[in-house]
């Protein structure tokens, strides 16, 4: 997924070299944020720490959220403990040496430094700042509001179908998580029929999973392209569509929805009536429930707010070099002049003002890369090699100076695509390495047990699941 290549990047020009720890942050601790916490820890040179930042206290396998968000009994096991690195206070943060992971929210970003909030009740306003010499943005993007266990927005001036309406907010933790799942499955299961609007992944999955769990209900998939699962190779799309109409889900393609007709219903609030909406053609569809799995958004909030040159305006991603610094040109440097795919090593302008921040994930603009939680994990290995190597750049120097000769720096370079997408119960269709075909061997809980011990915990039993 990466090639060696030689690159002439600035690296880091330490604010804080009179501090006895520096300190690598990593922002986000999913599939890209903890394979870089690792990565970095089993490197990190003595005097160096990883400080593992999320707002949730375990690991959101979210791959899994739409099953869990249908089918009953496994919903504890999309919530993985992080065990490879201890727990902190925020306030215990500056007197750690050693690496260390801390839940709460970040609320802004500068070149060197972040302010984090608790995830607690009434004490956002305590906020703490922490100083950093490189950071890893791992945040990825706001997921669709079905699996967005921390959505409190409207679709469309409605509330977003899946949203439990009376539970306490969700706070990061695992019991409130899954409680979240729980209220959804009883969202669905209450349902007689259901709407799904998108053709990716995450539609096709919601689609399928309740057409297998609950036979009798009518779901109908809606799709704005022709295709399904449109960036993959059209045989995907094929085996799509037989699965889900042999599940006898109503697929329409080529429509799109109304937008405007969410803010209207045929059924008065609290009405057990179904909602209507319409497409853009007129027609109208009513359903029980409304699952929106129209895309992600890119979480890049913070990096605009912190300099809006960071994040292009039309697709709200991160603009990268390929060794995944975040790239904005020195002003010195005319715009034209930059070629993100220039494979010349000595270009002079491939240079950035935020040498030390690295982006990866959905969040970054890599190079038509799919947005994967493989993609992210390959990624952040990048990411940390590279900042390894410029971590060993300055120890050897004493200090870094911006005139020091840079390391040989990794170079990403992005896969074919490659996906899995469950089909119901047991069935899935697959592309691996231009390669497209279906399995029969899928199981309840998606192989669970497989992304626990990618965490660290193997040969971990059902019991063992719901800590």
């Amino acid at each position: 997924m990466s090639v060696p290549a030689k690159a002439s990047h600035l690296s880091s020009t330490s604010m804080h070299t009179t501090s006895p720890t520096r300190t690598v942050v990593v922002l986000g601790g999913s599939y890209g944020g903890s394979r870089a916490a690792q990565v970095l820890a089993e490197g990190m040179p003595q005097g160096w720490r990883v400080v593992l930042v999320d707002r949730n206290s375990h690991m959101n396998h979210i791959y899994n959220f739409s099953r869990y968000a249908v089918l009953s009994g496994h919903e504890h096991k999309a919530f993985i403990p992080y065990i490879n690195i201890p727990s902190s206070s925020l306030s215990d943060i500056p007197s750690c040496s050693s690496n260390v992971r801390v839940q709460a929210t970040i609320t802004s970003i500068d070149k060197h430094r972040i302010i984090l909030s608790p995830n607690l009740p009434d004490h956002e306003s305590q906020q703490s700042s922490l100083d950093f010499d490189y950071a890893i943005y791992a945040l990825g993007s706001h997921l669709p509001s079905p699996i967005d266990l921390w959505s409190h927005q409207e679709e469309g001036g409605v509330k977003p179908s899946l949203e439990p309406p009376n539970i306490t907010p969700y706070r990061g933790t695992k019991s409130e998580g899954i409680s979240s799942l729980r209220e959804r499955q009883k969202r669905v299961e209450a349902a007689m029929s259901v709407l799904v609007v998108g053709g990716g992944a995450l539609g096709i999955q919601f689609a399928s999973d309740i057409a297998a769990v609950y036979p009798q209900k009518h779901v109908t998939l809606l799709h704005s392209r022709r295709r399904l699962l449109p960036k993959f190779d059209d045989v995907m799309h094929e085996e799509a569509l037989q699965g889900l109409q042999e599940l006898n889900v109503r697929v329409i393609l080529g429509e799109r929805l109304d937008f405007e007709s969410l803010q209207y219903t045929s059924a008065t609030k609290g009405s057990s009536e179904p909602r209507v909406v319409r497409t853009l053609s007129g027609q109208e569809l009513s359903a029980d429930l409304l699952l929106l799995c129209t895309g992600q958004i890119p979480n890049t909030g913070l990096l605009r707010d912190m300099d809006p040159r960071t994040v292009a305006p039309d697709t709200g991603l991160a603009s990268v070099l390929r060794t995944m610094q975040l790239h904005v040109p020195p002003p010195s440097f005319e715009p034209h002049d930059f070629e993100a795919d220039n494979d010349d090593d000595s270009d002079p302008c491939q240079e950035t003002l935020y040498p030390n921040i690295f982006i990866v994930g959905d969040a970054a603009d890599a190079f038509d890369a799919i947005k994967a939680g493989h993609t992210a994990y390959y990624q952040a290995e990048v990411a940390a090699r590279n900042i390894l190597r410029l971590i060993h750049r300055d120890e050897k120097a004493g200090v870094a100076t911006e005139d020091d000769p840079d390391p040989e720096l990794e170079e990403y370079a992005p896969g074919p695509p490659a996906i899995k997408v469950s089909l119901g119960m047991t069935k899935s269709v697959y592309e691996v390495n231009g390669v497209v075909g279906t399995k029969n061997d899928g199981v309840e809980d998606l192989n669970a047990a497989v992304m626990w011990a990618a965490c660290g915990m193997r040969d971990v039993s059902e019991e063992d699941m719901f800590a």
